[in-house]
């Protein structure tokens, strides 16, 4: 779901934008000279950037693979979703099963109308985006489009990755999670990836200077604050690890440093919860 040179009505390409910013490390071409020149200040310090970007979108696909074809999950919400890219939610869990549903929210416009103006021109039918803010939980949960979109009697993964770091302690980070998860029956699934305090001091100063830039200051959490957020859920083997070392189908990456550490973990709703 790359477009060159695409630009949809109403999207303002002179300020560096986070998500396509992400984008930009993931080699898409959503992405334009602002996002480019901001991202480029980032790989100064840390030229690894893309290749932990890319670790981190791997994660996703190898756990939303696992969920669909072998948990039997149907229904994906993924919020701070960014712009769709290379093997999107949509498309992984429907490799495994036709039925999946994908809602993806995200909190920028922008973002949004370019997600939306994407599945459209592309015909998808189980998909749908709108825009919502995750420090809003409670506005997401009641959003008439989510609603109409999936049944939350039936287990739902709800997909944060790469998103709580962008939300600050003060903004009660925690808290938000556990709104989300009260809604969760049984069965359902937590899908956490986040920026850790264990990269050097440079990088981490770059990444945040360059995120910070773009309207999304920047929380790096200890692993013990990111497993926090899986109380009320089992964390599934090996547990809370790099985004590299989850389950993966074959590391081929050992010998380059990642520089900027993302940890992530999948935590399931417990039948006697």
């Amino acid at each position: 779901m790359r477009e060159t040179e695409w630009v949809p009505s109403g999207i303002d390409t002179w300020t560096p934008n986070g998500a396509r910013i992400y984008d930009y490390m993931l080699g898409g071409h959503d992405n334009y000279p602002a996002d480019r020149a901001a991202a480029d200040r980032m790989l100064q310090s840390n030229p690894a950037a893309p290749r932990t970007a890319m670790a981190n979108r791997d994660f996703l696909g190898r756990v939303v693979s696992h969920l669909a074809g072998e948990v039997g999950i149907t229904q994906f919400l993924d919020i701070g979703s960014g712009l769709p890219t290379q093997r999107n939610v949509h498309e992984v869990a429907q490799e495994s099963n036709r039925d999946a549903r994908t809602v993806y929210v995200d909190r920028d416009p922008t973002v949004v109308r370019h997600s939306q103006a994407l599945l459209e021109r592309h015909g998808v039918r189980n998909a749908i985006a709108f825009e919502g803010d995750l420090r809003s939980p409670g506005r997401i949960l009641i959003h008439p489009h989510l609603t109409g979109f999936l049944d939350f009697s039936r287990p739902v993964a709800v997909l944060l990755v790469a998103i709580l770091h962008f939300v600050s302690d003060e903004e009660d980070a925690h808290g938000i999670v556990r709104r989300l998860a009260s809604v969760l029956v049984p069965g359902s699934h937590l899908v956490i990836s986040h920026t850790t305090d264990e990269s050097p001091p440079d990088v981490m100063e770059a990444a945040q200077q360059g995120f910070r830039l773009a309207g999304s200051p920047l929380t790096p959490r200890s692993r013990a604050g990111i497993t926090r957020f899986f109380t009320g859920f089992d964390l599934l083997e090996p547990g809370l690890v790099d985004v590299r070392d989850w389950r993966p189908a074959l590391r081929t990456d050992q010998a380059w440093p990642s520089g900027w550490t993302i940890a992530g973990g999948v935590g399931a709703r417990p039948s006697n919860d």
